[in-house]
């Protein structure tokens, strides 16, 4: 969104630029033509309008509120100086010997085009906030009030008046169009956005149904038909076999890993001696994202565990992880690793509701043999320490061999 109000302010700028610096030469042009304007005058006019082109060019190329009152006060000088020599004052005030001519056609319409044109430019970008539209109220009357100063007594005032307005509504109207275009431009932006992410997530997930039943079939359901039907036909060690390839892949699914068939009931499940504790983390941090609940890691990046030591703590940290999703009452969860020359330690906390570790049943088995028991087969241990509204913190324990 951010970058979005920044292409926005940028548009409005460029707009305001080239409106006002277009005015500011077809003015210069109509007072240059012979007989607009005594020659000296059109002296003193000239390096006022390089500094009121410079200061449109500040006013496109800048967000700062500064700019646009210095452009109408430049402008203002410009109505200033030719009111002056309409009257005859141009060479007290400058010194300039400059005869007075009166204002010719011509330089009453550089007025107006100046008055509601050039000057009417900054409008352009003062309609983005409120702020901004405090200083156009400020700069319109600075203008209005120049304007009528200079064609005093002529009976061109109303009709430079009437431009006046004109020109300084098509800027606010032109400044608000495309602020609102813009901001239109954002939030159909940002709806195709989500849309997008919904069809995508929607995708997914029937993609991971799709793949999570035809793994089921290939697997689990082929051994399950087969025990249905006595083993017909199939040999007791390949029916052994076959459960046993079922067991190790629901193992791995339950990690958090995502194995890929090589064809159908083929998938690639190679034993390994040692695994990378890192890695296997990182899948159940994903899988415990997609079920709500955040898992933070600290610690020990990657550590090398052998593969029966490695079920057994991972099987311990996700099942206190799925204790905190279930009863601890928040969404949010920290495992910090740590480990020395003999131990790997996981300290799993929540800030949840907690509860009296005293309290809890002996027939209990939950957390007796989910991690506990499944520790202490591979020689670690666990502890669990916890007291109502108070979160709950269990430190799992496993050797390095």
């Amino acid at each position: 969104m951010e970058r979005i109000v920044k292409e926005r302010d940028r548009l409005v700028q460029r707009s305001a630029r080239l409106i006002g610096m277009t005015g500011a030469v077809v003015a210069l042009l109509c007072l240059a033509m012979p007989g607009a304007v005594a020659p000296a005058t059109l002296v003193v006019l000239v390096p006022i309008f390089a500094v009121f082109g410079l200061l449109l060019d500040r006013v496109g190329r800048s967000r700062s509120l500064l700019w646009p009152p210095l452009a109408v006060g430049a402008g203002a000088l410009l109505l200033l100086v030719l009111h002056l020599a309409d009257i005859g004052a141009l060479q007290a005030v400058t010194g300039v010997a400059a005869s007075p001519t009166g204002l010719s056609t011509a330089a009453e319409i550089a007025i107006r085009i100046l008055a509601g044109w050039a000057i009417a430019s900054v409008g352009v970008v003062l309609t983005i906030s409120l702020g901004r539209m405090i200083v156009l109220g400020v700069t319109f009357t600075v203008t209005l009030l120049s304007l009528v100063l200079t064609l005093a007594d002529r009976p061109s005032l109303m009709l430079g008046i009437a431009v006046l307005f004109a020109g300084w509504t098509i800027a606010v109207v032109i400044g608000s169009l495309l602020n609102a275009g813009v901001v239109r431009a954002a939030r159909r932006i940002s709806n195709i956005g989500r849309a997008h992410r919904a069809e995508r997530q929607a995708s997914e997930t029937e993609a991971q149904r799709r793949q999570g039943a035809r793994l089921l079939h290939d697997t689990v359901l082929a051994t399950l038909t087969l025990l249905a039907h006595s083993g017909v036909g199939v040999s007791v060690d390949a029916l052994v076999h076959q459960a046993g390839d079922d067991a190790r892949l629901l193992r791995q699914l339950r990690l958090g890993s995502t194995p890929s068939p090589s064809s159908s009931g083929q998938y690639a499940l190679k034993p390994t001696s040692e695994s990378v504790l890192g890695n296997t983390l990182e899948n159940v941090k994903q899988r415990f994202g997609r079920m709500g609940l955040t898992v933070s890691w600290h610690g020990t990046g990657q550590v090398l565990l052998p593969s029966d030591v490695l079920d057994a703590f991972l099987g311990s940290l996700a099942e206190c992880l799925e204790n905190v999703r279930r009863h601890a009452g928040v969404a949010e969860a920290h495992v910090t690793i740590t480990d020395d020359d003999t131990t790997i330690r996981a300290m799993v906390t929540d800030s949840g509701v907690g509860f009296d570790v005293a309290a809890i049943a002996e027939g209990r088995l939950g957390f007796k043999e989910s991690v506990l028991a499944r520790l202490r087969e591979v020689g670690g241990n666990a502890r669990v320490f916890s007291a109502p509204g108070s979160g709950t913190t269990v430190v799992l324990e496993v050797p390095r061999a």
